[in-house]
């Protein structure tokens, strides 16, 4: 297999990673690199969301691999405000609006949830997805951050230097929005999923009273609807009201940690604090006015500079509508995890530029997919893979810590999957056909197939609907057994003629791609013609409708393995 050195010339992430290693070293020689994503728990974290990870988990890592030190931080933006009930999650209802405008982490957890608040709930379920795929991380929560003092100088900073801010944003504020494009416009689902931190449509501080950075969360009903009126330099003092209760107070900056910087300044604020050399962001950050090109404005203001930042496009699901966290039943890489080994999810990333939008398959396309990565497999290991693709493969596989885990025996994920449909799961039925595909090297436990098989379990019993279940039948068809013409009763007495002889996976393709053959006058092994093709298709049909009771079904050899020869037998009138 080639080594990863060897591989990675023509990937982007290696180009990425020679960017930012020289770009760390001109900015803070001899000090770790620093990549950087965003995510905020304000609702599932979807698999859009997951590429704001993705894509700097595999600079970092390439990075680590070159022998350099590095951190990729994950800003959890759970000091967020609580913008809206988001639809389809269990166990919360309207009565959660209540606490709109209210940080995150003070939002109750939805019902049943061990966790202590909203943020915490959702957190936990992409920790345990993120560390199921490897990424190495330092998490940072902003609720603590913020709360424990640790931006009191840059809040002060910028409450100082808020003019200079003021004047940046201003630029923007007036520019008129350019013109529409032909494509569907981006609607707000989309923007939310793009932004990452699910800030994009918060104010940017102005006020009648002047223009201030700073958002305090109101001391007496919890909520940000403050708005602050006055401020003074030498004594920090800050007078704010709140419109959601009328509550107002007066307390010293200084010492007042209940508050944060508006987005598109505490955005710029923790590039510099944190020394981010990498951070991407979603498509919106291309437009004028966007918190990336406004922040890289800012962010001088604290003395730093603006991380490189590629754009990344959306990721969809086959058969759905683009992702948003505010909508119910999006796909989260949870859910993904459960009917996809790691790898694959990873190699999905790692294999397109942060540019080019890709989709992640929850149907039949899953098949595919797999597919598409065991012929990656096989040419990687045979050292016939593109070096870009083995660059792809090897960040998949593994990371600069080791091997992910892996399928000992893996075979092909419909072969796996059908043999479930037809059990329905049962494990000692599958075990038996599963050794019957090669008679000559036989799975002698089904561990030597986990856990492709359980992903391709778990993939039939949540995602294909109950009509499009494979059930064999119980008894034959006696009244389409007695419509057959002659012909059909002979291509059913070579198929049953030659079962013994062809009892194995291949044997048993060889075997129903050669009857019509036979029929036809021809070898097994004649190539198809067009006329061929159709009498394949026909004598298909048969069989089915003879087995299952349709016109199609899982493939042909895999599905006489499962149902047994006996079976077979007696269901094909013999």
């Amino acid at each position: 297999m080639p080594t990863v050195a060897q591989s990675i010339e023509a990937d982007w992430v290696s180009r990425f990673a020679d960017e930012v290693i020289a770009e760390a070293e001109r900015r803070a020689p001899g000090k770790p690199v620093v990549c950087a994503s965003g995510l905020s728990p304000s609702g599932p974290i979807h698999l859009g969301n997951l590429r704001e990870v993705m894509t700097p988990h595999l600079v970092a890592d390439e990075i680590r691999r070159r022998g350099h030190a590095v951190r990729h931080l994950i800003s959890w933006d759970d000091y967020d405000r609580f913008r809206k009930v988001p639809a389809g999650v269990p166990g919360v209802d309207e009565s959660w609006a209540e606490h709109i405008g209210r940080p995150l982490t003070a939002v109750p957890a939805p019902a049943g949830s061990p966790h202590p608040n909203w943020a915490e709930h959702f957190k936990a379920a992409m920790a345990d997805a993120l560390a199921e795929l490897g990424v190495e991380y330092d998490g940072i929560s902003q609720t603590e951050q913020y709360t424990s003092g640790v931006y009191r100088d840059q809040v002060l900073h910028a409450m100082k230097h808020r003019g200079d801010i003021d004047a940046i944003l201003a630029q923007y504020r007036t520019k008129k929005a350019p013109p529409k494009k032909s494509q569907k416009p981006l609607d707000e689902a989309e923007l939310e999923a793009a932004e990452g931190s699910g800030a994009a449509a918060e104010d940017d501080g102005a006020t009648t009273a002047g223009y201030f950075p700073y958002k305090p969360y109101c001391g007496d009903c919890g909520k940000d609807l403050t708005t602050v009126t006055a401020y003074d330099d030498e004594t920090t003092e800050l007078t704010y009201t709140c419109s959601a209760c009328g509550f107002g107070e007066t307390v010293r900056l200084s010492e007042f940690h209940r508050g944060k910087l508006v987005w598109k300044v505490d955005w710029p604020m923790r590039w510099a604090y944190e020394g981010v050399v990498f951070e991407p962001s979603g498509v919106d950050h291309s437009s004028p006015g966007s918190s990336f090109q406004v922040g890289g404005q800012i962010v001088g203001i604290f003395g730093g500079e603006q991380p490189i930042g590629p754009m990344y496009a959306f990721v969809g699901i086959s058969g759905m509508a683009k992702m948003s966290s505010s909508r119910g039943g999006v796909p989260t890489p949870a859910d993904a995890l459960q009917i996809m080994e790691a790898p694959l999810l990873r190699w999905l990333y790692a294999r397109r530029r942060p540019n080019q939008s890709f989709k992640i398959a929850f149907d039949q396309e899953i098949q595919r997919l797999y597919d598409e990565w065991d012929k990656l497999e096989a040419k990687v290991a045979d050292g016939t893979a593109l070096p870009a693709d083995a660059a792809a493969h090897s960040r998949a596989a593994r990371t600069a810590a080791g091997e992910l885990p892996r399928t000992p025996r893996p075979l092909p994920y419909r072969t796996l999957a059908s043999v479930v449909d037809v059990t329905a799961g049962a494990e000692d039925q599958t075990l038996r056909i599963l050794s019957e595909l090669d008679p000559a090297n036989p799975i002698a436990s089904l561990d030597e197939v986990r856990p492709r098989l359980d992903r391709a379990e778990s993939w039939i019993s949540t995602h294909v609907p109950a009509d499009q279940r494979t059930v064999v039948r119980e008894e034959p068809d006696k009244e389409l057994l007695g419509s057959l013409d002659e012909q059909g009763r002979e291509s059913l007495r070579l198929l049953l003629d030659g079962l013994d002889t062809h009892w194995s996976l291949d044997g048993l393709t060889t075997l129903v791609y050669g009857v019509p053959k036979v029929q036809a006058g021809l070898e097994p092994d004649a190539k198809p013609t067009p006329e061929l093709k159709v009498a394949q298709r026909t004598f298909f049909a048969l069989l089915y409708r003879l087995l299952v009771s349709r016109d199609t079904g899982p493939r042909l050899p895999t599905l006489l393995l499962a149902v047994g020869a006996d079976r077979v037998r007696r269901l094909l009138g013999a």
